[in-house]
Order: structure tokens, then sequence, then C-alpha cells
């Protein structure tokens, strides 16, 4: 007699949309274990900026997958999948139940739906795109990419130059585009039934207010402080994905001086809004997805059901 194979839930939403929160109240009351799916709580010392639990939150309810990396080192969402799939193995082996909660939508495709067997790195056509954006700036890459692959256009930054960079060697290396690659894989999806749970806010100005309020806390609890111990240290900079992330890259651009704090604080919080729209528009092409309002009242109990 066959068995079915086991379960695991992806609880997904855009930033400041509670996530976290839910993810603690339900490892309260299920025998769950929680699997941080988030490309910034990997780094060690990166904790305001990042939103990441507290001490008391993760001796109550631990999250695996934080605080693995130092800031100068790369983690990839090919790293990501396998360290994901090593501790969803040990969790259900514990007989509990692995929930991956976070808001890098990359991660839970790789995990999903494999990695595509992309072509490797080319050295010349990415200085030959390094000289263009030296003249045009990566903004102005990001505009040729939109003109080819609008699909990953819409969930790349245009200041991305790492991935705006890699999205065109690939589509000028082989002539198809990175959405195409990623599209045509198969054969690498995971083994497990999953069960994808999305919260997000149905109203879009109570999210921004939400991330203008989340914004406001982590100035006032010291991320500039935070990422002046790593502006200092000498061996980062903003070529490394770790201090690119939202937020990050605002204080560093204010540590190096180039505007003050109140613009800080702006580009802030328009960062922050403008990836919880790239958040979203990958959450809409989740065919597979059960949505609940962030904001609605019994939320928890909604959830629960799913259990």
């Amino acid at each position: 007699m066959s068995s079915q194979p086991p379960f695991i839930i992806c609880l997904m939403g855009p930033t400041a949309s509670g996530k976290t929160q839910l993810a603690v109240e339900l490892a309260k009351r299920f025998p769950i274990e929680i699997i941080s799916v988030d490309s910034a709580m990997v780094y060690r010392g990166m904790n305001i900026g990042t939103a990441k639990p507290d001490a008391s939150v993760l001796t109550m309810a631990p999250h695996r997958l934080i605080d693995i990396r130092d800031p100068i080192e790369a983690y990839s969402a090919a790293h990501f999948r396998k360290d994901a799939l090593h501790e969803i193995e040990q969790i259900i082996e514990q007989g509990k139940i692995p929930l991956l909660v976070g808001g890098t939508m990359l991660y839970f495709r790789a995990l999903q739906k494999g990695l595509s067997d992309l072509p490797a790195a080319h050295p010349s056509v990415r200085l030959a795109l390094t000289e263009q954006a030296d003249q045009i700036g990566w903004p102005g890459l990001h505009e040729r990419l939109a003109r080819v692959d609008s699909t990953a256009a819409n969930r790349i930054h245009p200041n991305d130059s790492q991935r705006i960079q890699r999205a065109l060697e690939v589509y000028e290396v082989t002539g198809k585009t990175l959405t195409d690659w990623q599209q045509d894989d198969a054969g690498t999806s995971t083994k497990y039934r999953v069960v994808n749970l999305v919260i997000a806010s149905n109203d879009r100005v109570v999210l921004h207010e939400r991330i203008q309020q989340r914004f406001d806390r982590m100035l006032t609890q010291g991320l500039i402080e935070e990422v002046q111990t790593f502006y200092e240290r000498g061996d980062l900079s903003l070529d490394d994905p770790s201090m690119r992330s939202v937020g990050y890259r605002q204080v560093w651009e204010y540590l190096a001086g180039h505007f003050d704090k109140e613009t800080l604080r702006e580009r802030g919080i328009i960062a922050t809004r403008q990836l919880a729209k790239r958040q979203l528009t990958w959450l809409r092409s989740w065919t597979d997805a059960a949505w609940f309002d962030s904001e609605s009242s019994d939320l928890f109990e909604k959830v629960s059901h799913i259990f």
C-alpha cells in the first residue's frame, strides 16, 4: 500500500506583513519547526535591518538557517536549497512539520521547482556588461533587460547589479532569456507535498504604513550603528550582496556622505516599498497558494485549519 509523501508548509508574504509573528504563534500550538527563507537573515550581525527575531523569540521558537554566514561570504539560491532540504529531512525524521517562513521568493522557487542548469559565467560578456554599466549605469542596463525579459526585470531591482548582469549574460550567451531557462527547468522539484500560504494586506496603504513604521523603528533601535560596524570593517563594500540588502544599502550610502539622515529615511522606506511590490509580483505568479489577509482579526484561526 502506497503512502503519501510528507508535507511541508511555506508561509510567504511581502516584507512587514507579520510572517514571523504568525509563525511563532503557530509554533506554540503545533508540532512544527521553523526554517527561515531570507537571504539577509543568513548573515551574522545583520539583526535590526532584517527584523531578525530576537533571542527571547528564538529561544521560544528556534529558526533554522539564520546566522549561518559572515556578511563577506556568498550565499545563493543553490546554497539555500541544499541547506533547506537537509533541515527538512531532519525535522521530518523528528516527526514534526517543516514550516518555511520568509520573503525571499527566489529561494522558495529554488526549493519547490529546482534550479535550472544555467550556462557557466562568461568572463568576456561580464566584462562588456560592466563597461556598459560604467557608461549608462545599472538602471540603464535594467531597462535593456526589461525589453528582452520583462518578467525577470519586474523582480530585479534596477540597482541590483549582480542579478541584472547575470540575466543579461545568460541572454547574450545563449539567446534565451533567464525566465525561459527557469520555465523550462524540469525534474528537480521537491519530493514533498507543498502547502503554500500567503499573508498580505488587502490594502496597499496599510502595507505602506507598516513599512514606514517598521523602518522608523529600525532607525530608533540602532540600524545606523549596526551598519556602521560593517562599514568600518574594511573588507565589505556595496559590491557584497549582504550590504546591498534593503536598508543596509541606504545606510551605507548615508555613512559615505551621499545624503543626509532624512534622505536616508525616505530612501529606505521607498526601497522597502519597492521590495514589497516585487515580492507581491512573485507571489501572484504562485497558482497553488492560499491567500490570507494579514490584517484579519482571525488570521491565526484561519491559518490553523491547515494543520
